[in-house]
């Protein structure tokens, strides 16, 4: 009897349900559900306690994984707001470095950008920035330790290749500087590809014409102008250059590209006006030097080209339009100014030692004076060109054995280097 009290007791205090539970099973009567054996009790105690923590365990695992989330989305935030911090410290020293980079503050920038570098230590563009300022600093050997590992990373990149090109060339290492011209030439650029292209070639024409790579320059040159337009400004300038590099006839097509969009644009009115005189053009040459002159009259240069041009297209035997008289004229003239050079000169009186001058000068030209007149050219046709060899001869001996030229002596010598051309 107290068995089955302390089995009412338990099922009273531990196992508040287990009275229904035992009621839905019709196949048992009361006398035998208080008769149940301890075993079927404790078996039942275990179900129970089962089900209790198969029903709280989802619970736990919900906590614990909420927990979890909220644990790790606090460090990713805290993650986030430490690196965005670090960026805006690394930003903002390197916006401070990038002023005093621009105001030439060369020391200040350097520590500006060793500062940024504190915050984010592989940044390319703080790398840069810091090559550039200690390049203002002189410091080369330091900046281009640091170019070459940029390159390393974007051997692409105009700018670095620019950079390395400029020390390659101050340290004379041309063939190496030519290569790193003509990779940034045909880099990536961070703004206006075309703009910084073109200034980047015109660097190197201005390094190979100062190391008097005058073939070289050109070929540059001529790449150049056809990618620049008509645009007039651009192409005075290149016009000015290929004079540098000494080819007048490119020069003179610049020039008049130019002149297309600015007719009267004076930069490439004297540029073309000097240019066609040294390729002999005297009569195109007179053309733009007196509209140079019209504009700029004070210009001393383009006066004593202009000069010069009007006194050859004067004193040239050889020009087709002239008529008879006019040449006969025109060989007195000269034949009479190389008298003039001789007397001036005692050194062409002497016979010369050198194969140019095998004979007295000064004696060629007694003897052929007499036959210099009018009457005497008409009357032998070859002795224009006899007499102006004459002539010719004596200009050039003066040109290296005597002193100043006059603007006559000058002229007919222009005339004798036109005729040997032809």
């Amino acid at each position: 009897m107290a068995a089955l009290l302390d089995g009412a007791a338990f099922s009273n205090t531990t196992l508040p349900f287990s009275n229904s539970a035992l009621r839905g099973n019709e196949s048992l009567a009361g006398a035998e559900m208080v008769e149940m054996p301890g075993d079927n009790l404790a078996a039942i105690r275990e179900k129970l306690d089962l089900r209790l923590f198969l029903t709280r365990e989802p619970v736990i695992l919900a906590l614990l994984t909420a927990f979890a989330v909220v644990l790790f989305l606090a460090v990713t935030a805290l993650s986030h707001a430490y690196h965005a911090q670090k960026e805006s410290l690394g930003n903002r020293w390197y916006t401070r470095g990038s002023a005093d980079l621009n105001a030439g503050h060369y020391g200040i920038a350097v520590g500006d950008y060793r500062a940024a570098l504190l915050y984010s230590r592989d940044n390319y563009a703080y790398q840069l920035g810091l090559a550039k300022a200690l390049i203002g600093l002189k410091r080369t050997d330091e900046a281009e330790a640091y170019l070459i590992n940029l390159w390393d990373r974007q051997p692409e990149n105009g700018v670095v290749n620019l950079e390395l090109a400029r020390i390659a060339a101050q340290k004379g290492r041309t063939e190496q500087a030519l290569r790193y011209y003509h990779n940034a030439i045909y880099a990536i650029w961070p703004n206006d590809e075309e703009v910084e292209r073109r200034d980047t070639r015109l660097e190197l024409i201005d390094f190979l014409l100062k190391i008097k790579a005058r073939v070289q320059a050109q070929s540059e040159l001529i790449a150049l102008a056809s990618n620049v337009g008509d645009d007039p400004s651009q192409q005075a300038h290149i016009g000015d250059l290929f004079v540098r590099a000494q080819d007048y006839e490119h020069a003179l097509a610049a020039y008049r590209v130019s002149l297309k969009s600015d007719h009267r644009g004076l930069a490439a009115t004297k540029g073309a006006g000097l240019v066609a005189f040294e390729l002999g053009r005297y009569s195109l040459a007179r053309r733009y030097l007196e509209t140079a002159a019209a504009v700029d009259p004070q210009d001393t240069q383009i006066a004593a080209r202009l000069k010069t041009a009007e006194m050859v297209l004067r004193m040239d035997p050889f020009q087709r339009q002239l008529s008879v008289a006019e040449r006969d004229r025109i060989v007195i003239e000269a034949f009479a100014a190389a008298g003039e050079r001789l007397k001036s000169c005692s050194r062409l009186s002497s016979p010369g030692s050198s194969p140019s001058r095998p004979t007295n000068l000064n004696e060629s030209w007694e003897k052929m004076k007499p036959r210099i007149t009018e009457w005497g050219l008409r009357r032998d046709p070859d002795l224009l060109e006899t007499s102006m060899e004459l002539v010719f001869g004596i200009e050039r001996e003066g040109s290296v054995a005597c002193g100043p030229l006059s603007d006559k002596d000058e002229a007919l010598l222009l005339i004798a280097k036109l005729h040997e051309a032809g």
